[in-house]
């Protein structure tokens, strides 16, 4: 659009005309101003509107394609947050070579404030006028020094890369991306019986190459490539003075931050076609490492702990991981067909094990020694699978998958799971299709450590839902109609499943998920088309805990439901020079929460929610064949229910000093105009 970035492409001629040319050039320009009417962080998030006042853009693209040589080019977004460029330039069946740029803002909140001030030290500094207190009641300088601080961040990406022809039938290709994102978002500090929110800022930059040699012919293809993934945090710890009073000599607090690491894989894949039924047959092996060994912060800051050494300077990090995938597809028969697969994932963790001792926040050795557990894992999964045409009209197909987990040092040591469905599809006329599909899957533990699992400190009688035995049951039904000689489509889907941890005692015990959406379009004339949709979503679960550690004593449910609803459609050749675009989307969610507990009764949490109303309208105006005038105007109305936090300032939580995050609350408008004017020539326009 002119004003506005969209969610995709418009390549019906909308928001670009770049199509694809055997011989000619031609270039858009977009100059765009626009005027959005509140500040609001969550209507800017990746788009960049996310201040009041107004915003100047330039859209702008061309491409130029003769018998030797293309080349593309696009700039979207230059005067926002979230800009693209894109060249590309190529000879067919030589080489292509591409660079790009992107940037997307990630705004989360505007209304945070905070005391604590960034140093180039990476540490966060009180006031110098600063009074403890053990309350935050007692926080005398609170008021006087809070200051806003916006939690959000900026990511960029550059890539370059392209393909080679080196000889007939091999090439070579190179991809390399490079990732820079830094803001500030949330952590969370403890000094035992006190915490305090942060402002944490953070530094973060990815390298990534993916690199390789491709081979291929008319039945086989073969490709041997190298990936790299490099990540570097410019912040190895986080230091932070204590509003609260503390134990002495515990003043200064220090948490570690995302440490430098690096994964590196070489892997082999490829695929062969076999005169046998039709056979095709692919396969993938890949060897990785993964490294980090950032140095290791010391056991405490606090002067005052005679702490003993760490048994090593830093991790020594090293996972070393292999990856198989083969699979097979086949039409034994004119009306079937078959495929099976089969792969092996490995994940070997050598990363050293040893005793550490345990100081408890800056205050005290507890003199407890805790050993760290390298996790590890291997899975094999097997996949069979095929379909069979019972009538012209009529199909059936089936799949019966089995994999099974080991894992080490973790509370389920081996887990395997089983899963089929079938599909019954009819198509008794070209306008009129239904699907129907069901199936099953049991995933089952072989065996739990109980020992294990207390060693960690968890009640023995808990099972994590990820690792407990479960048995889900689904059923998904389509239909899809078109009215005989009428431009009107209807589509209807159902999904309905649940899930049954029946073996856990403690943890998630079951949960229903009902699902139902429609949409419907309409074509009254091919200069005008309508659209309505319509989605619910809702999803029942409830689980049990124990407040004494022991059997369960409290049980809770829990319902999520949400609703989608949105509207439509486009007018084109309105007195011949006009196209209307309207978008209408509401959207709601409710959380409620009810707890039943042997010593509180019957009791449950406020509940949580979101109401979101978008409206989006786009009118554009041929003035002829090169000049185009855009105008768009946006609504969008945003309100969260969060009783987290809601009403929860710098300082109502005694002992908890937070950033008084304030829920969504928001009606912002956005109006926008702009030019289009396009330059074209050479021997042929758009194909």
């Amino acid at each position: 659009g002119a004003a506005a970035r969209a969610p995709a492409p418009d390549t019906s001629g909308w928001a670009c005309r770049l199509c694809r040319f055997e011989q000619g050039n031609e270039t858009e320009v977009t100059p765009a101003a626009s005027y959005v009417s509140d500040d609001a962080a969550h209507f800017g998030d990746a788009t960049g509107y996310d201040e009041a006042g107004g915003y100047l853009n330039l859209d702008a693209g061309g491409a130029s394609y003769s018998q030797d040589l293309r080349i593309r080019w696009e700039l979207e977004d230059l005067g926002l947050d979230s800009r693209r460029l894109n060249f590309e330039v190529g000879h067919p069946g030589a080489y292509e070579y591409y660079i790009g740029y992107d940037a997307i803002p990630r705004r989360e909140f505007d209304t945070t404030r905070t005391v604590f001030a960034p140093t180039a030290t990476d540490t966060l500094t009180l006031p110098g006028d600063w009074v403890r207190a053990g309350q935050t009641g007692g926080f005398t300088a609170l008021d006087a020094n809070l200051a806003d601080r916006d939690i959000g961040s900026d990511r960029e990406t550059t890539r370059v890369g392209g393909r080679y022809a080196l000889a007939e039938r091999f090439d070579a290709f190179v991809d390399y991306r490079r990732s820079k994102q830094d803001g500030v978002d949330i952590q969370g500090a403890s000094y035992y019986t006190s915490a305090s929110l942060l402002p944490r800022p953070f530094d973060y930059e990815t390298s990534e190459v993916d690199a390789g040699i491709r081979y291929a012919n008319e039945r086989s293809n073969l490709e041997v490539a190298y990936y790299g993934s490099f990540f570097d945090d410019r912040n190895t710890a986080l230091n932070w003075q204590n509003p609260f009073l503390g134990a002495a000599g515990a003043e200064v607090g220090a948490l570690a931050q995302p440490p430098d690491s690096n994964f590196q894989q070489l892997r082999l894949s490829g695929g062969y076609r076999t005169r046998w039924h039709g056979t095709v047959v692919t396969y993938s092996l890949a060897s990785g490492l993964m490294e980090q060994d950032d140095a290791l912060l010391a056991y405490t800051t606090n002067p005052n702990i005679i702490a003993t050494p760490l048994p090593r300077s830093s991790l020594d990090g090293r996972v070393e991981t292999t990856n198989l995938a083969v699979a097979a597809t086949a039409t034994p028969i004119a009306r079937g067909r078959v495929s099976l697969s089969y792969r092996y994932d490995d994940r070997d963790n050598e990363t050293p094990i040893e005793q550490w001792r345990r100081v408890v926040v800056d205050t005290f050795d507890s003199g407890d020694v805790e050993t760290n557990a390298p996790y590890s894992f291997e899975r094999n999964r097997f996949k069979l699978g095929g379909d069979f045409a019972i009538l012209p009209t009529l199909k059936l197909s089936g799949e019966y998958e089995l994999e099974r987990i080991e894992r080490s040092l973790q509370e389920v040591g081996a887990q395997d799971r089983a899963a089929s469905s079938a599909q019954l599809r009819w198509r008794p006329s070209d306008t009129l299709d239904f699907k129907g599909r069901v199936g099953t899957e049991e995933r089952d533990p072989d065996r739990y450590d109980a020992a294990l699992a207390a060693s960690l400190g968890q009640n023995p009688l808990m099972r994590k839902y990820d690792l407990a035995y479960r048995w889900r049951v689904f059923g998904e039904f389509t239909v899809s109609a078109a009215l005989p000689n009428k431009p009107i489509s209807v589509t209807g889907t159902a999904l309905l499943a649940n899930d049954d941890y029946t073996q856990s005692l403690l943890g998630l015990l079951a949960s229903d998920e009902r699902r139902f959406a429609a949409d419907l379009t309409w074509s009254p004339s091919e200069h005008a088309s309508l659209y309505l949709t319509a989605a619910f979503d809702s999803v029942d679960s409830s689980q049990a805990g124990s407040e004494f550690f022991q059997t369960p004593d409290w049980r809770a449910s829990i319902a999520d439901d949400f609703t989608t609803f949105g509207a439509g459609g486009r007018l084109q050749q309105i007195k011949e020079r006009f196209e209307l675009d309207v978008d209408f989307t509401h959207g709601t969610g409710r959380s409620e929460i009810d707890v039943l507990a042997a010593s509180g009764g019957a009791s449950g949490f406020p509940a949580l929610g979101s109401d979101l109303d978008a409206l989006r309208l786009r009118l554009r105006y041929r003035a002829n064949e090169r000049l185009h005038a855009n105008l768009e105007l946006r609504f969008e109305r945003f309100e969260a229910d969060d009783w987290g936090l809601e009403g929860v300032g710098p300082a109502t939580i005694p002992n908890v000093l937070s950033l008084g995050a304030n829920p969504y609350d928001y009606d912002v408008f956005l109006i926008g105009f702009g030019v289009t004017y396009a330059l074209s020539g050479g021997e042929s326009g758009a194909n």
